[in-house]
């Protein structure tokens, strides 16, 4: 038994943040943010707006997509680390916001890479034979984690959910997933968790990230990935129809297409207008690339993310 790719959707808010908005918060331009990032504006959840309601919309999306109820569903897995609440799960909110019940749903936390850890596990359920359809979610509002004065954080995020639904099948559809993590880098880039208490932290708690540090990492280690990915499999760039990477950073993005060999144009980018949306980045940019027309059955899609942890995936896919 394998998993394939059955359906996707995405959600992203209508408020619009322009780097010309943030000129007028910060010291900062949009030159500056676009030379830098390749950003020139993002969304922002509104105050009626969450993880959960994103998430349920893109969720919606997907199940249309694939054409199935959400009664079908045997697994539901969210990926976030910026939910309102530590629990019940973003996932059991879903759950219950889609009308069904008894199904297991949980959260993965693995920050940016959160959506390819959890396609890990729906990957691991269907062909163990436990699962036939799994909906696995990206969704964070990483904006309501940003300092609003600064600039090298609040410039970079954007608010958004992706979703995907795999579905059990005689042919592969996922080739393989790879998950990596290194917790010695933790002191790099994270975001402290509101359960705690001490004075200093309440009054300064915002996400952190020391980009430079990051970015050689990220750089070096999705480097070693990708090129992981293709060797277990037997392929080689030239097999590649689609790069859909981790919206972070165009610089990073661009260097792990140099180390493949593709061009641009083989690399699909929703970065420009949605900035970092955090593990909602490679399904939102893989629904755009599917309902756009520029993925087809039978191309192979190179699915990769590096985040927070550090923790850092893929997913090899030949889209049915």
């Amino acid at each position: 038994m394998f998993a394939k790719l059955a359906g996707t959707g995405h959600y992203l808010p209508p408020q619009i943040l322009t780097n010309a908005d943030l000129e007028k918060r910060v010291d900062t331009s949009d030159a500056w943010i676009r030379e830098r990032t390749g950003i020139r504006e993002r969304r922002v959840c509104g105050p009626d707006e969450s993880v959960v309601s994103m998430a349920t919309e893109a969720a919606k999306k997907a199940l249309e997509a694939a054409q199935i109820p959400a009664a079908d569903l045997d697994l539901i897995v969210v990926a976030t680390t910026s939910a309102d609440r530590a629990f019940p799960s973003a996932a059991c909110e879903v759950q219950h916001a889609l009308g069904i019940t008894d199904t297991p749903a949980f959260d993965v936390a693995a920050a940016c890479s959160g959506f390819l850890f959890a396609v890990s596990v729906a990957e691991k359920y269907i062909i163990s034979g436990a699962a036939k359809h799994v909906l696995v979610i990206g969704s964070d509002a990483l904006t309501r984690l940003c300092n609003p004065d600064d600039r090298n954080t609040v410039v970079l995020f954007g608010d958004g959910a992706g979703a995907a639904i795999f579905s059990a099948s005689e042919t592969p559809g996922i080739l393989s997933t790879h998950i990596y993590s290194a917790g010695e880098f933790a002191s790099l880039l994270g975001a402290d968790h509101p359960s705690r208490s001490d004075e200093a932290f309440q009054q300064e708690a915002w996400l952190y990230m020391r980009g430079r540090e990051v970015f050689k990492v990220a750089v070096e280690k999705l480097a070693e990935l990708v090129e992981h990915t293709l060797r277990h499999n037997n392929l080689g760039a030239d097999d590649l129809d689609w790069l859909i990477p981790h919206q972070a950073n165009y610089r990073i993005i661009q260097a792990t297409a140099r180390k493949l060999g593709m061009p641009m144009e083989q690399v699909v980018m929703t970065l420009e207008h949605t900035g970092n949306t955090s593990a909602a980045s490679v399904p939102i940019a893989l629904d755009v690339a599917i309902r756009d027309g520029r993925v087809r059955p039978g191309q192979t899609l190179l699915l990769e993310a590096f985040g927070g942890g550090f923790a850092w995936g893929s997913a090899l896919i030949r889209y049915t």
